[in-house]
């Protein structure tokens, strides 16, 4: 099975527009829970501007399912992380001021550092996965440090994908297969939506999760909360 985790960031995105708390970041993650979703993805950022800090140590008693945090592994983040101690922390090269991830990491240009971060979080029973394209050899250094996981950056298959969706998936084929052969897990993320979801999955039936937030929550808002989850549920049980 493969799992959903919502990402809840652009709830927090519209709270933040007007202050207050509407929506109710905690309560559209119980929701999203209730309503099926196996897990909650959050990415905090330095500057807050969607889901704060505060926000992460408040849903950690409250989040049920696989509560993931990504992002940044900067000071701040790290201490973050190591307090609330989620089930899993995804490891994304993101710059502070990026709009949103746009790229994974080069495993073997900081593989020091992310052999060390794999060993902090492993040893405080925290899953750890890496933000990774494609490349093979990449992939194969990623395995090196540890990491339980690795989590497929599928921009570039979303963007293919309209034109020729056999292309856009066999690179990310190759990659699923050559980490399952390494032993680590498969997660998937980014651009994601009820289009494309299923084809991909369909493809590697072996994901072991797909973070989704953007597409997700824009869903949401034409179909409800409750009918999306279960239409991105049903694509990963074809």
């Amino acid at each position: 099975m493969t799992n959903l985790s919502v990402n809840i960031n652009k709830v927090a995105t519209i709270r933040n527009a007007r202050g207050g708390n509407m929506p109710d970041v905690l309560k559209v993650a119980q929701d999203a829970e209730a309503f099926g979703a196996q897990g909650i993805t959050v990415h905090p950022r330095p500057d807050e501007r969607h889901i704060r800090y505060s926000d992460v140590y408040a849903l950690k008693p409250l989040v049920k399912t696989e509560f993931n945090i990504e992002g940044y592994p900067c000071e701040k983040f790290i201490d973050l992380v190591l307090k609330v101690r989620p089930t899993q922390v995804t490891l994304v090269p993101d710059a502070p001021d990026a709009i949103t991830s746009n790229a994974g990491w080069d495993v073997k240009g900081n593989y020091s550092f992310l052999s060390d971060l794999v060993e902090c979080f492993t040893s405080n029973g925290i899953r750890t996965s890496i933000f990774v394209g494609t490349d093979l050899a990449n992939i194969e250094e990623a395995a090196k440090t540890g990491t339980d996981r690795i989590e497929l950056y599928t921009e570039p298959y979303a963007t293919l994908y309209p034109t020729n969706r056999e292309e856009s998936v066999a690179p990310f084929v190759e990659a699923a297969k050559l980490a399952k052969n390494l032993g680590i897990g498969v997660n998937a993320g980014h651009d994601l939506n009820l289009e494309n979801l299923a084809f991909f999955h369909q493809q590697i039936p072996w994901l072991e999760e797909v973070s989704i937030g953007h597409a997700l929550i824009c869903d949401a808002l034409y179909l409800g909360l409750k009918e999306t989850i279960r239409q991105y549920r049903a694509c990963l049980e074809q």
